[in-house]
């Protein structure tokens, strides 16, 4: 498939964009700056500049699907809709947070006395971004979020999948970039999630 991946560079998405690598895919990896983007096979670097919505759209013009790979905090969610609306794409993936994910009725994590106060922020961009996606009626949008601990780990392919409630186990709540990465490739290939969020962890 040919797929557009915005934050080729970042955690998260340098993870994505190997995996795509790994199995054989054509990725067009933006970022805002192309030179921090990690060289793969099958994979085109490009600048681009988030806040241009119709510069943005022409690059994703012609590809199978979108993956977003940004910060919320540090992007607007309605350009990057806006955009992804305009090239045609209708298929839009987007690695969401674990903050909005339920840990109790009635109670998000980000809810919680506990959740870090320096997190709150993006936290709460990213429930915004997941209202908008709701709201959308044009586009076939996934949103995926990770555990509550998302850091670099192992690509071991063993994790578990889950709808809106946070996942814990034995070690607490986490994935790794590597094995989310499995995941949201996997729902690329064989769409299972559309116009729904789920989340993954071990």
């Amino acid at each position: 498939m040919k797929i557009a991946l915005i934050g080729a560079s970042g955690n998260a998405g340098s993870r994505i964009l190997a995996e795509l690598s790994r199995r054989g895919h054509q990725v067009t990896a933006i970022a805002r700056d192309a030179s921090r983007i990690a060289a793969v096979p099958g994979a085109v670097a490009v600048s681009a500049d988030l806040a241009d919505v119709d510069g943005i759209a022409d690059v994703l013009r012609g590809h199978h699907a979108v993956v977003s790979a940004v910060r919320f905090a540090a992007s607007d969610p309605a350009k990057l809709i806006a955009a992804v609306e305009r090239s045609g794409v209708r298929r839009y993936l987007v690695v969401g947070g674990s903050g909005s994910l339920g840990v109790a009725p009635g109670k998000r994590l980000m809810d919680m006395p506990e959740f870090p106060v320096p997190y709150r922020g993006e936290a709460l961009a990213g429930a915004a971004f997941l209202d908008d996606l709701k709201a959308n009626e044009s586009l076939e949008w996934t949103f995926l979020s990770p555990s509550a601990v998302f850091t670099a780990g192992e690509r071991t392919g063993t994790f578990r999948l889950g709808q809106g409630e946070l996942l814990t186990g034995d070690k607490g709540s986490r994935i790794s970039f590597e094995d989310y990465a499995i995941a949201l490739v996997d729902e690329i290939e064989q769409p299972r999630h559309v116009r729904r969020r789920f989340t993954v962890g071990y």
